[in-house]
């Protein structure tokens, strides 16, 4: 076996790896961990995004509800749910924020379902949904009353629970 190494008298080149390293800080040669990410606390941010949350998801649910003519309890819980993660998300560990988030998955739930009744009533009516909402909206309030049930209301409970949760788990 013959193995070619280079002569005593010749230093050998430096390759492209064995070019001079700096030294790492974090001791037995590993680099250092980096910092944790700070603690978010940003109240402000946490209730822009419930609102926004809140906005989109009622329409999505709105129309969900206007094209199969019946409230989707799963629906009303990935409202609730979205609206608290995002808050959590978005504000982070404000105590005040899962609360907040399980009022505007409320609200949530409520304007999508008043919406869903405004896109039932305008295929059958001759007026639109938006002409429903902004200028009939007592009489569109009352069509909800009369088809609200106690499933109804176990929808809105199920949504704040699920929002409230969502955004304690969001900001953990």
């Amino acid at each position: 076996m013959s193995q070619s190494f280079p002569p005593p008298h010749q230093p050998q080149q430096p390759g492209p790896l064995d070019q001079a390293q700096p030294p790492q800080a974090g001791g037995f040669g590993y680099p250092m961990a980096p910092p944790a990410a700070p603690v978010r606390n940003n109240f402000a941010l946490g209730l822009i995004t419930a609102i926004v949350a809140a906005v989109v998801t009622a329409g999505i649910y709105g129309a969900i509800i206007g094209a199969t003519k019946h409230e989707i309890g799963y629906a009303a819980v990935a409202v609730g749910f979205i609206v608290g993660f995002a808050t959590g998300k978005a504000g982070g560990r404000n105590p005040a924020l899962p609360v907040l988030g399980a009022v505007l998955s409320l609200v949530a739930v409520y304007f999508g379902q008043l919406l869903g009744e405004a896109i039932i009533a305008a295929k059958e009516l001759p007026v639109t949904v938006s002409e429903l909402f902004f200028q009939h909206f007592g009489l569109l309030n009352e069509a909800w009353k009369a088809d609200a049930d106690p499933m109804t209301f176990l929808f809105f409970l199920i949504a704040a629970v699920a929002a409230f949760s969502g955004a304690k788990r969001a900001s953990a």
